[in-house]
């Protein structure tokens, strides 16, 4: 790196907010592929990316960039805005050539290009050529404005070609709901991927003004629920989500040593659902279910599901399964698994449900041994009528790993309804 490019990298951490500071060297050091930016109002992710861009092209002859919206007729006033303003702010414009039609931005010692793109014409994205070099700076901006992750793959392969180094740059605000593809995808773990999240309160007031700080504060003291959504980017929910007791979290090998009280679940498929098995320890005491073990497989014959579930109990604890399936449940016992079928009954699944979610005080899931359990019940929420209010029934979908906990953990939620009718009995209510 010569000297001219260190002074640009110096300046460089005075333009980023102090919450950057780490990913700045992260990106420096190409310790990743794919860097995941959400936040709140104010947090300066875009112009963390923008910088990055324009450093990043400025020291490789071979980088070229591209700047995607979903909708075309958005780039002029965001991305293409914000990476002038970092050309400005890095004092670089007399090396840089800004066309307005079609967008464009040229580094003109080396040539090469940031073109912009809407993924609303996905043909565009598809077609795009260049003459020299490859795109080794990709951006997706208002991330949650896209369709999903089939979307940004297509994308990416018709992108990612002719070249060994990539950054992948994402960024966007939390939707409310954990339900959103963008706030599910941030809770599965990749070695090549970093997740960020930051916030207003680590950036200089004076890089904000004094006005946007009071907007603030006070929405944070008249609608806290708002602030944190707008303000801090969390995703603070539409008000229906089931489990408000969960913990996202790796558990630890020295906790999985001390688990002693194990409970098993089992869901069948049916056609395309999938069966789901889960592992799980009840800390009774203090009220906290681990789940640390998981199987989620359609299409799966009884000798192949008996074999994975073998691999994950092997000391062949009892199973606890739904009951709908009784010559699914022989043909395992048969081969040599140990299961039961769930008593169920009248209101068992309201129960369950109340059970998993206000009995509890926690239910903690290692994300890398149960992402669909992780994905289940942090984006399990009531459905709403057509005049917008939460329906009284619990949704029968995107929901086998809970039932399977719900299986798992039967005897406990029985044993706990019959305290509560004896009680009753005894007018103690």
């Amino acid at each position: 790196m010569t000297s001219q490019n260190q002074t640009t990298q110096v300046r460089l951490t005075d333009l980023i907010a102090p919450a950057f500071y780490d990913l700045h060297w992260d990106v420096a050091e190409h310790r990743h592929t794919h860097y995941k930016l959400a936040g709140g109002r104010g947090s300066t992710k875009s112009s963390f990316v923008s910088l990055e861009m324009i450093l990043g092209m400025m020291q490789d002859s071979n980088a070229n960039a591209i700047a995607m919206r979903k909708v075309g007729r958005f780039l002029e006033e965001s991305v293409f805005e914000q990476l002038r303003w970092a050309i400005d702010a890095l004092g670089v414009s007399d090396k840089w050539k800004v066309r307005l039609s079609p967008l464009g931005l040229t580094y003109i010692p080396f040539g090469n290009k940031i073109i912009f793109r809407g993924a609303d014409d996905p043909q565009k994205i598809k077609s795009v050529k260049l003459k020299n070099g490859y795109f080794k700076y990709i951006w997706f901006e208002e991330r949650s404005e896209f369709d999903g992750l089939e979307e940004e793959r297509t994308i990416l392969q018709s992108l990612m070609r002719g070249g060994d180094d990539y950054f992948v740059f994402y960024s966007w605000n939390p939707p409310k709901s954990m339900n959103s593809w963008v706030n599910q995808d941030v809770l599965e773990a990749r070695s090549d991927t970093v997740v960020s999240h930051t916030d207003y309160r680590t950036v200089p007031r004076e890089w904000l003004g004094e006005q946007f700080f009071i907007e603030a504060e006070h929405l944070k003291e008249t609608k806290p629920k708002a602030y944190e959504h707008e303000y801090l980017g969390i995703a603070t929910g539409t008000g229906g989500a089931v489990f408000e007791n969960v913990t996202v979290r790796a558990i630890s090998d020295e906790e999985l040593e001390r688990f002693d009280r194990i409970r098993n679940g089992l869901d069948f498929g049916y056609g395309a659902d999938p069966l789901a098995y889960i592992k799980m320890h009840y800390d009774k005491t203090r009220k906290r279910l681990f789940l640390f073990g998981e199987i989620y497989m359609v299409k799966l014959g009884n000798t192949k599901a008996a074999r994975e579930i073998r691999r994950l109990n092997p000391l062949n604890t009892l199973i606890t399964a739904d009951s709908e399936e009784p010559r699914a449940i022989a043909a395992l016992n048969e081969l040599g698994l140990r299961i039961v079928g769930a008593k169920k009954g009248p209101g068992s699944v309201d129960y369950g449900m109340e059970f998993l979610a206000d009995e509890l005080e926690e239910i903690i899931i290692d994300p890398k041994r149960c992402p669909n359990a992780t994905r289940e019940f942090t984006s399990y929420e009531l459905e709403m009528d057509k005049d917008g209010n939460f329906k009284g029934s619990y949704p029968d979908k995107n929901n086998h790993t809970i039932d399977a906990v719900r299986y798992g953990m039967e005897d406990e939620m029985t044993n706990r309804r019959a305290k509560i009718k004896n009680k009753a009995k005894r007018g103690f209510y």
